[in-house]
Order: structure tokens, then C-alpha cells, then sequence
């Protein structure tokens, strides 16, 4: 297959050039741009050297149409403009930005303060979440890929939600993340005097990622009740933890709910479902699409901990993305992606 990479110089677009560089069906790798055409790749990053010594093309339908898959990684209100008009073209359009997750268009604008995309194309595209939305992903021309935090809340939370297991009315969502999740542009609240030696909490009540975890809950798990969802910066360059507190129904015990999360995930090859651990880290899932859940349950206030740990930008990006692609086309879900994870 020939696909292409919109946004290629972000984290994202790196960790979709390194993961497809390994993918079997893949023979040709073309790199979009809107602002360096002719910039040859490799003199940005050197360590594609010999790897991806092509030019960066612009984006245009002539050039999209001849691929069979091109990836958006671009920031937020981007993909708004630039993928409406590649529809129909021929390719199969995966965007890995929030642009196109939201299906109500008042509700992406109050979140992210931009003008949301065409109704009809919103209308069109599909949740690429691939645990529960599989059989839609699969006939999808056009795939939202979901949000990092979003994909280790979702993940860990559904199966309890849906199974009625666990009050989802009062639901406590702790999330903390490496500041890779901030995007490759400098600012100051990445800069490594205000990040190193510092541990912040930032967008209270106000995160993007709200709105979509709620949509989501309510499509898979009919579950519409509001979140509470605070987000955290991790001096770290790669992860993502999730820690979910919820009142369990009746008398559900925690036995109940770790069979409940094994029995939903024992066709999913890369959610993993821990018992019998002593702690869990975001480094067991370092470079890898696996998302490993863990959860207690505390007999003395019936309240559910559930954990989830989830690499960034694979599971919560790039990695996602390819397991997509890997749907789209009728492959084994594992292709290219199946990596181990790194722990030093």
C-alpha cells in the first residue's frame, strides 16, 4: 500500500514514519506539507538519514488521490481545513487531531475555540476507538482517531459503564501525562526550566478531551452523566496514566469487575488486563500500542480504582492510527505494531 503523512515533522507524524517504516504492506511513504514544500526530510531529522531522504510535497487532491491512506497529524483546527476537500478523492483519511471527533459542531467550538468542520463531513466520520467501534471502522472512509487521554479512560471505563458495574454519575477521572502529549512547538509551559524538578496541573474543568470522553460514554456504554476529568504534567517525555475512582453498584465485587474487563478484552490484542501486581507504571507500555488496566476495588468504601496506562503518542496516536489502517483493510490488527514494549 502507498500512504502519506500530513503533519510528518510532529511527535506524531515521527511515530507514524517509524511504525510504517515496519509495516509489511507498506511500499511507499509520502510526506505532506503546507509550509515546506521541497524541504528534503531527512535535514530536519537526521536520524532518517537514508531512511526518508525525500522532498516534502504539498498537499494537494492530485497527489492524495493516488494513495490508498493518508494520515492527518496535525494541531487542532488544521485538518478542518485541509481534509474536507480529499474526501472522494480516493484515499482512506485517518486524522489523529480532535478536529473531527465531536459529532455536535456548538460543542467542538465551545472546547476548542475554533470553527468546527462542515456538518456533513462530521456526520461521515467515524470513532477509530478499535475495541468497540470495529465493524463501522472498517467500511470508514473518513476516521477520527481518538484523543490520547480519551483512549486510556475509554478503554478502562466502558466495559464497567456498560455492564452497569460501577456508578458512572460520579465518576473521578485523575490523568497525568508526559509532555510529549503538548505537541514539538516550543512554549513555556514545556520549556525544561518550567517542566524539569515540576509537577502542574493545567486546563481545570476546561480540557478538550471532556466532551469527547462524555460522547463516547454515552454511544458505547449509555452513559450520560458528566465527568469530573483533571489533567496532569509529568516530568517525563512519553506516557500517559489514567486513575478513575467510582462507587461499585450493589454488592459487585472486584472479582466481578476484573472477569468483566477480561471477558470484553480477550479478542483485543492489545489491551492487557493486570491482576495480582503490585504497582503499574506507564514504562511497561513505553513504545508500545498496548493499554494495561488494572483494578481494585476498596471493601471498606465500595469505591472502584481503575488504572489505565497507555504510551502517548502510540496507543494514544500513531500506533492507534496503524491499527485502523490494519482494520480498513481486512489485515491482522497486530500488523507492524506488534512491539514489545521498551523499559530502558
Amino acid at each position: 500500500m502507498k500512504v502519506g503523512i500530513v503533519g510528518a515533522s510532529g511527535y506524531g507524524g515521527l511515530e507514524l514514519i517509524r511504525l510504517l517504516q515496519n509495516h509489511p504492506e507498506i511500499e511507499q511513504i509520502d510526506l505532506f506539507t503546507s509550509s515546506e514544500v521541497g524541504t528534503v526530510f531527512s535535514q530536519k531529522y537526521p536520524h532518517l538519514v537514508n531512511i526518508h531522504d525525500q522532498p516534502m510535497k504539498a498537499i494537494e487532491p492530485e497527489h492524495i488521490s493516488k494513495l490508498d491512506t493518508v494520515f492527518f497529524s496535525t494541531p487542532a483546527g488544521v485538518t478542518t481545513k485541509l481534509l474536507p476537500p480529499l474526501v472522494g478523492a480516493g484515499a482512506k483519511l485517518i486524522d489523529l487531531s480532535g478536529d473531527f471527533r465531536l459529532k455536535d459542531q456548538g460543542t467542538f467550538e465551545h472546547w476548542y475555540q475554533k470553527d468546527a468542520p462542515p456538518i456533513e463531513h462530521l456526520e461521515k466520520s467515524v470513532y477509530g476507538l478499535p475495541e468497540w467501534n470495529k465493524e463501522d471502522i472498517a467500511d470508514a472512509e473518513v476516521i477520527a482517531n481518538p484523543g490520547c487521554y480519551p483512549t486510556a479512560v475509554l478503554l478502562s471505563l466502558l466495559p464497567l459503564l456498560k455492564n452497569k458495574l460501577i456508578d458512572g454519575s460520579q465518576l473521578i477521572i485523575d490523568a497525568k501525562s508526559g509532555i510529549s502529549g503538548a505537541g514539538n512547538k516550543p512554549s513555556q509551559a514545556t520549556h525544561f526550566s518550567e517542566t524539569n524538578e515540576n509537577f502542574s496541573i493545567y486546563k481545570i474543568h476546561q480540557h478538550q478531551h471532556i466532551p469527547e470522553i462524555e460522547q463516547a460514554m454515552n454511544t458505547f456504554a449509555d452513559q450520560p452523566d458528566p465527568i469530573m476529568f483533571t489533567t496532569h504534567l509529568v516530568p517525563m517525555t512519553r506516557g500517559i496514566m489514567t486513575t478513575s475512582y467510582a462507587k461499585v453498584n450493589g454488592q459487585v465485587t472486584e472479582e466481578q469487575l476484573v472477569n468483566c474487563l477480561q471477558e470484553t478484552y480477550k479478542d483485543s490484542p492489545f489491551v492487557r488486563i493486570l491482576t495480582d501486581v503490585q504497582k503499574v507504571s506507564t514504562k511497561q507500555v513505553y513504545g508500545s500500542n498496548y493499554c494495561d488496566i488494572h483494578v481494585k476495588v476498596d471493601p471498606r468504601t465500595n469505591q472502584a480504582t481503575i488504572i489505565a496506562v497507555i504510551d502517548n503518542v502510540v496507543k494514544g496516536a500513531a500506533g492507534q492510527a496503524i491499527q485502523n489502517m490494519n482494520i480498513q483493510y481486512d489485515l491482522n490488527e497486530k500488523t507492524g505494531i506488534d512491539i514489545i514494549p521498551l523499559w530502558i
